[in-house]
């Protein structure tokens, strides 16, 4: 996965930090008193490792830390007397970072050691050995590194705790509007739902008992009007439960085939391709493209004749549906909320969807949705 444009700057802003140190840190051992050993190569290597250490802060602050302090160490031994500034740095990543215990520890140490370096450098006696340690690694400098990384790390846990809070508000209010909705459509659909399959099979029922033949178009009624009734249950289900699974998929397209020809529709299925597992979302917008295609012909395209057409790729699924109705090339669709709720399945899919007029006659609604099986 490639970094994100706040990684990328935070890496830059790190190595400018880390160069700059360095610099500084080789300036001030270049320009300052240093006993005359045969360890200046060695010195100057370890002020720059120790600057340039600071660079994989974020990324690996312990053992920033340790690097740094035994730079600092390193150099102060090599007849160096310089300050570990890049130590106080380290630090401060460490505090911030939450490893605070190890932090103190490794101070304690470097504290102990910096003036037996100091010591073994030649450069002073013990009791100035001791002082110009001090002056090297100042203990409230120190100590102002790692509080001012403790402050930063409380704040950005806190901002982290109202980012949760204000996730967990939304997705509060989100159920709450959620099982809102869920009654609206119980309260509102349910009954004129049952009414209408009421009626619908009593219709049919008495039209069997005098013997008579009952038309395919109450029979199509009948059968949409169970299977809306079905579909509102499983949408009403998945509302108040909050299941992903959804009601109808691509095993279902058959089904919808099926129907369309019940109302007189000349329908065609064709899947091509090896069926592969792809995610519930994808399942369900096939399905419901599918469901709205086929019924915006059947009651506004006055076609004879529909194709659905499924080719099941690698990478992709791309669903087809044409028709031969009265659209023309000229003919500039309405922008009804079928479409519009297509185009949104599709969109939050990262897929694309084409709706128009053919060139031959008729319409043609063509969706491709990218199959990503390790979502």
């Amino acid at each position: 996965m490639k970094a994100g444009v706040p990684v990328v700057r935070a890496r830059v802003a790190d190595g400018a930090i880390a160069a700059g140190v360095a610099a500084a840190l080789l300036v001030t051992g270049a320009s300052g008193q240093r006993s005359a050993t045969d360890l200046g190569v060695l010195g100057y290597a370890l002020l720059a490792a120790g600057g340039l250490a600071l660079a994989a802060r974020r990324r690996a602050p312990v053992a920033v830390l340790a690097v740094t302090g035994l730079c600092a160490v390193g150099y102060q031994a090599a007849g160096f007397d310089v300050p570990a500034v890049a130590y106080l740095f380290a630090v401060y990543a460490a505090v911030r970072a939450g490893h605070r215990t190890v932090a103190v520890t490794a101070s304690v140490a470097v504290l102990a050691l910096l003036p037996l370096a100091a010591l073994a450098s030649g450069m002073h006696d013990t009791g100035e050995a001791f002082a110009r340690a001090r002056g090297a690694l100042e203990i409230a400098w120190l100590v102002a590194a790692g509080a001012a990384g403790e402050a930063l790390r409380q704040a950005e846990r806190r901002a982290d705790e109202a980012e949760r809070t204000r996730e967990e508000t939304a997705r509060r209010r989100a159920d709450e509007e959620r099982l809102r909705i869920a009654r609206e459509l119980h309260d509102s659909l349910t009954h004129q739902i049952s009414v209408v399959k009421v009626q619908a099979e009593v219709a049919v029922h008495v039209a069997r008992r005098r013997g008579e033949e009952v038309p395919q178009a109450l029979l199509a009624i009948q059968e949409a009007v169970r299977d809306a009734a079905r579909e509102l249950r499983a949408t009403l289900e998945a509302l108040r439960d909050d299941d992903t699974a959804p009601p109808r998929g691509l095993d279902d397209v058959p089904e919808l085939v099926e129907r369309a020809r019940a109302i007189g529709l000349d329908a065609t299925l064709t899947i091509e391709g090896e069926r592969h597992d792809v995610p519930d979302a994808v399942h369900r917008t096939v399905y419901r493209i599918v469901q709205e295609s086929l019924t915006n012909t059947a009651r506004h395209a006055d076609a004879a004749t529909a194709s659905v057409r499924i080719d099941c790729r690698p990478d992709a699924l791309v669903v087809s549906v044409d028709d031969d109705g009265r659209a023309t090339p000229d003919t500039v669709p309405a922008p009804g909320l079928g479409l519009l709720g297509m185009r949104e399945r599709v969109t939050a899919l990262g897929g694309r969807l084409c709706a128009k007029p053919r060139r031959e006659g008729g319409f043609t609604v063509r969706a491709e949705l990218p199959v990503d099986r390790t979502a």
